[in-house]
């Protein structure tokens, strides 16, 4: 019988983390990685974080050495643009017209920076390329202008601050990360940026972004060495849906993280996965989902019964503020801060009903699995002794 062949789309971490799942869990069988770009895979938060502030290199992003794939006989082929998904024939299509046969696909194609209409010109920090042209204007400039006040925006902006950079901040609702971490734990970041000299404008909306000054409608001119644009990203879910696939806010997979080709797999940024433990689908554009996901990806294309329950977690780091967030907190209700907000040393609870829905630890740490047992926990809390630091996180309740 014919050895099997694996082929995953896309070459970032999800792609390395599910060809070295499949390995580790003993695949013998043949696996092709086919990513567009020409770098190996790399991890993304070093693209906002060490290397765009000069304390890494390339070389500390990449998910491993140059010769990890050839020792592991991962057929890793870059600068391959795949272009079509030919289901019936279990094959896929590069730009070049030639066909690679699959047994089994997974597609970690990952998302692309939210295009803003009339911004062509402007940086965006998506890819390795993206974070050594910025590198380069943090080095050489002495003006940024950032459009979007979301994670990569006010990342961007702390790395432009530190170094000597003046920053103008431009963003369309009221606050930065509104949609994140609502109103009350906002302001936190907004006065973080405003106490670093951050200019930051809220409300307003850009009428053009070029490559050295945006627009305003209300006719305000910012000029800038530069201009950032990270107003969100989209996923890439174009092949999928050719293909047929169900695509609802990324590609619609099952906790197996199987669509519903029994075939074909979705993994990281792209997948919109079914969630055992929040009852729904979610689809999380973090660094520890494409770490996490893939391994159950690799199980379930080897025919194994494992699923995705990891709560939603992500991470940042601003200035000398450093911050984890577990959980999802769509629907809560009111917000509990344990701590010295003003001093930026706290954690905040998003509660529906007095349940813990998420928490996020700022300069507090080694409480991400006390917080993941609250959240876990599903009972109803006392938001008094959630709130009083003098009671254990694991006696409240």
């Amino acid at each position: 019988m014919e050895s099997p062949t694996f082929v995953v789309i896309g070459a970032g971490l999800a792609g390395a983390k599910a060809v070295e799942a499949l390995r580790d869990k003993g695949f013998d069988g043949r696996i092709v990685l086919l990513g567009d770009e020409g770098h190996r895979p790399y991890e993304r938060p070093p693209l906002s974080k060490d290397m765009l502030t000069g304390k890494a290199g390339p070389d500390s992003a990449f998910v491993h050495d140059g010769g990890w794939y050839s020792g592991h006989e991962v057929e890793l082929r870059l600068g391959a643009r795949v272009t079509a998904i030919h289901r019936a024939a279990h094959e896929v299509e590069l730009a070049d017209g030639t066909r690679v046969g699959y047994t089994k696909l997974l597609l970690a194609t990952g998302a692309e920076p939210r295009v803003l209409p009339g911004a062509e010109d402007a940086l965006t920090l998506r890819r390795l390329d993206d974070s050594e042209r910025l590198r380069q204007v943090l080095e050489t400039g002495s003006r940024l202008a950032v459009v979007g006040a979301g994670w990569i925006g006010l990342e961007a902006a702390a790395a432009a601050r530190q170094a000597g950079l003046d920053v103008t901040v431009l963003e369309a609702l009221e606050l930065p990360l509104l949609p994140a971490l609502g109103a009350d734990v906002a302001r936190v970041f907004a006065d973080l940026h405003a106490a670093h000299g951050v200019d930051l404008r809220f409300g307003v909306k850009v009428a053009e972004a070029g490559a050295k000054h945006v627009s305003l409608a209300d006719g305000t001119r910012v000029d800038a060495d530069a201009v950032l644009v990270g107003v969100g990203a989209i996923p890439n879910t174009a092949l999928a849906e050719a293909a047929g696939l169900t695509v609802d806010n990324g590609i619609r997979v099952d906790a197996h993280l199987c669509t519903g080709d029994p075939d074909i797999f979705a993994a990281g940024d792209v997948a919109n996965a079914d969630h055992p433990f929040l009852g729904h689908p979610v689809r999380v554009e973090h660094w520890a989902n494409a770490l996490k996901q893939p391994a159950v990806a690799a199980a379930g294309m080897l025919g194994k019964d494992e699923t995705y329950d990891e709560l939603p977690y992500f991470f940042t780091d601003q200035y000398d503020l450093g911050m984890e967030y577990l959980g999802h907190n769509a629907g809560h209700d009111r917000v509990v801060f344990r701590g010295d907000v003003g001093a930026r040393e706290f954690i905040a609870f998003w509660l529906k009903e007095d349940r813990v829905l998420a928490g996020m630890n700022v300069n507090v740490w080694d409480v991400t699995d006390p917080i993941a047992a609250l959240i876990r926990g599903g009972r109803p809390v006392n938001p008094d002794r959630l709130a009083d630091t003098s009671v254990p996180l694991g006696e409240v309740g």
